[in-house]
């Protein structure tokens, strides 16, 4: 009997510490500094970089301008120094917008949108232009391609970031921005895979 009863205590202890995590108050909702601190803008510096030509961009060397070499190595650096933070804080944002449900009105959602919104923008701004200057060239078929290598990966990434921004400027609910991030990350990752930035 007297085994039955500290079994019975240890269950209860067990049970009661249990318990007491899961109605213990949650903790306080994160700060904009916690999620999107402002990210510092991006100021284009001289450096080594050079395009690569891996096949099939050796065939296209010849129609690769200056003006590609030059917006490609300083989005190079803008991804090098800023890409992981500004998908982190992406991600962050998403994941506190689902635990409230989608709810922008719910605590201090509504001030990270913007917070994060604002670092994609200063983000996209500094893309635009480069991602404009990349020549652009239709093959035989009538598909676009672009001759600097990854220079697609770039254009890319930079629409869809575009698209992320407006869905959450818009206060469109994770699901519907979803998409948009989940592309953001694949054209990402595949430069960083690529190593055109390095």
């Amino acid at each position: 009997m007297r085994r039955y009863s500290r079994i019975f205590l240890a269950v209860l202890a067990v049970v009661g510490a249990v318990a007491a995590v899961a109605i213990a108050p949650a903790g306080a909702d994160p700060e904009v500094d916690d999620i999107a601190p402002p990210l510092p803008v991006i100021t284009p510096t001289p450096n080594d970089w050079q395009p690569k030509s891996p096949f099939p961009y050796d065939q296209t060397r010849g129609s690769v301008t200056d003006a590609d070499i030059t917006a490609e190595k300083e989005m190079c650096q803008w991804y090098n120094a800023q890409y992981e933070t500004l998908i982190g804080q992406i991600d962050d944002f998403n994941n506190n917008l689902i635990r409230d449900n989608g709810d922008y009105n719910v605590d201090n959602n509504s001030a990270l949108a913007d917070a994060v919104t604002a670092n994609i923008d200063q983000s996209v701004a500094f893309l635009t232009p480069r991602t404009q200057a990349l020549t652009q060239t239709q093959d035989y078929f009538g598909d676009t391609y672009f001759p600097v290598y990854e220079g697609k990966s770039f254009y890319l990434l930079w629409q869809h970031l575009s698209n992320v921004s407006a869905g959450i400027r818009g206060r469109q609910p994770a699901w519907f921005v979803g998409p948009s991030v989940q592309r953001v990350e694949r054209w990402g990752s595949r430069i960083n895979r690529s190593h055109v930035c390095r």
